[in-house]
């Protein structure tokens, strides 16, 4: 009986070490580039032009390692994206707080790079702008693309492109897109 019970504690030792190789998680932040591109950017009939805003990201990564060369990497992140509204009269600032959900699959490159590719939903938690309109809509799903370059075993950097699919603004068709770097750490 205690060889039996040996033999179990042993592989379940064995069995947790190959689980910890296989999940890693860890968390990450950045500065973003963002802007929000449509065919009619109105306000009160006013049209406008907009120009990006930088802002920034931050939150959790996990790494499940499905094979040596592929990966699926799901991140929560608060993520501030939106844009600088302006045309010839006046000039004010749209700032949205997302908790963005990318589930990215990692295909490696090599030991160091990796091309990341999937979804993104993100969901609206805040609105700050200057003209005292809630306009913006609660959900949007986009698709993100990017690289990952990893620096030592823990530390990691990565450029990210994030496009909306889906529209950001109740009243304007506009999209939000967002050029991300971050740097990370994975345990």
């Amino acid at each position: 009986m205690k060889k039996i019970i040996l033999v179990a504690v042993v592989l379940l030792a064995g069995s947790v070490d190959m689980q910890a190789q296989l999940v890693r998680f860890g968390f990450k932040g950045g500065l973003n580039y963002a802007n929000q591109n449509g065919s009619q950017i109105t306000v009160n009939s006013d049209n406008y032009n907009t120009d990006a805003i930088t802002s920034y990201h931050a939150g959790l990564v996990a790494e499940l390692k499905l094979t040596d060369g592929f990966s699926i990497q799901p991140e929560l992140l608060y993520s501030t994206q939106g844009a600088t509204y302006k045309n010839a009269v006046e000039e004010f600032k749209n700032e949205l707080g997302y908790l963005s959900i990318p589930v990215l699959a990692k295909f490696n490159l090599n030991k160091t790079v990796s091309l990341d590719l999937g979804p993104q939903a993100s969901f609206l938690l805040s609105e700050r702008n200057e003209f005292d309109v809630k306009n913006a809509e609660t959900f949007e799903f986009g698709v993100a693309g990017g690289l990952t370059l990893n620096v030592t075993k823990h530390i990691f950097l990565q450029g990210r492109y994030v496009l909306g699919l889906t529209e950001a603004s109740k009243e304007a068709e506009v999209k939000n897109s967002v050029l991300q770097i971050s740097a990370g750490f994975k345990f």
